[in-house]
């Protein structure tokens, strides 16, 4: 009797193919996409609901009818977005507005019989600053270089306010000799002073020196109001209790007082030297406040904001980014309000050396609190300057 013929694990006689049990393994079968089969062309599974053609991976009729309708929710979803963007700025732009223009100054001081000094005030925040306190019933002493630009900002500021004390004088801070003459004649006809507003600032200037050899930055931001502070500083003793102003920036953050280069004759960069200036600033403000104590004379510094005004004038590019981002800048008249702030706010009598933005305490930075920096920078400017000041 013969053996019975073995038969290896899935063969079949004769090459028929039998019903696969469950689990048993075809190795030699093709792959399932393989064995459809399409006909005339058109493939005979159902179409990919993702518009990618057929689940064979061939294009089909309703993968075109798909992404056709893709291609429409689309466009679709692009119109309702160029739709819903503008309407949303348009309701959020009050906010927007809102939030950008800051705090603003409570105060409602009167200033009869006060005398006030605002240098620069011929236009930007000077100007919205000396507007606000003539409304006031203050004396305004408008101190700058350009006379006209001055004497049309003082007539303007006077019809509006009805207040014919609003007085033009003659101040240029790149000169020393512009700064003495200029205190020398208001000592002379003024025999008060309650508040002295150092805000005239130049920004981003090519490299230039003034009058006196000085870096312009450090020279017209520092070295200039150090040199009127110290000549007017008698009159404001006198006249407790009074106020200093001094306007700083948010970019003293970013400043070195390079004792080494003060006026940058190894290396400048012009957006780093108004840093520096601002930073001396905040510092001029500590050790000036420090001095003061228990003359009723107070010292403050503040960061107005980032204001459309003239002050980027010298660089190009800022100029047109100013105009370009205006809606997210503060106005003249925004950037004012912490500057008048300090000026006239009752709860500030007392308060002396501090840093202020949107009329509140602000965060100074680490170099702006050296105690050490702001003594050595205070011998030097003395030094600079030719005075003693003790």
């Amino acid at each position: 009797m013969q053996p019975a013929a073995r038969s290896l694990p899935g063969a079949t006689l004769g090459g028929a193919e039998p019903a696969a049990g469950r689990g048993a393994a075809r190795p030699w079968a093709r792959p399932a996409r393989e064995r459809r089969r399409s006909r005339g062309g058109a493939c005979a599974v159902e179409a990919d609901p993702k518009g990618r053609g057929g689940r064979c991976g061939k294009p089909c009729a309703g993968g075109a009818r798909v992404a056709g309708g893709t291609m429409l929710n689309c466009w679709e979803a692009a119109l309702g977005a160029a739709v819903s963007v503008p309407v949303l700025l348009f309701v959020a732009a009050p906010y927007i507005r809102r939030y950008v223009a800051g705090g603003r100054c409570k105060s409602t001081a009167r200033l009869e019989g006060k005398v006030v000094i605002v240098t620069g005030a011929n236009t930007g925040i000077g100007k919205e600053t000396a507007r606000d306190l003539a409304q006031r019933g203050a004396r305004v002493i408008i101190a700058c270089r350009d006379i006209a630009k001055a004497e049309a900002a003082a007539s303007e500021i006077r019809a509006e306010t009805g207040n014919q004390q609003v007085i033009v004088r003659k101040l240029d801070l790149a000169d020393t000799k512009s700064i003495r003459e200029f205190a020398e004649k208001f000592l002379a006809e003024e025999k008060e002073l309650h508040i002295l507003i150092n805000n005239a600032g130049v920004m981003l200037c090519p490299y230039s020196k003034t009058a006196d050899g000085f870096e312009m930055h450090l020279g017209v931001n520092h070295l200039g109001h150090f040199l009127l502070t110290f000549l007017l500083l008698e009159r404001l003793k006198q006249c407790a209790p009074a106020r200093i102003v001094n306007v700083s920036s948010l970019a003293h953050h970013g400043g070195r007082i390079r004792f080494h280069d003060l006026h940058g004759e190894k290396s400048y960069n012009r957006g780093l030297a108004y840093c520096h200036s601002k930073l001396a600033n905040v510092l001029f403000t500590r050790e000036l406040a420090r001095r003061l104590q228990g003359t009723k004379v107070t010292a403050n510094v503040l960061h107005p904001g980032s204001v459309y005004s003239e002050l980027v004038r010298h660089s190009f590019v800022m100029t047109w980014l100013w105009k370009i981002f205006s809606f997210f800048l503060k106005t003249p008249c925004e950037g004012a309000q912490t500057s008048i702030y300090c000026a006239v706010a009752e709860e500030l009598d007392s308060v002396t050396g501090q840093y202020f933005s949107d009329c509140q305490p602000a965060y100074v930075s680490p170099r702006g609190r050296d105690d050490e920096t702001a003594k050595k920078l205070w011998s030097v400017s003395c030094e600079l300057l030719g005075i003693q000041w003790d």
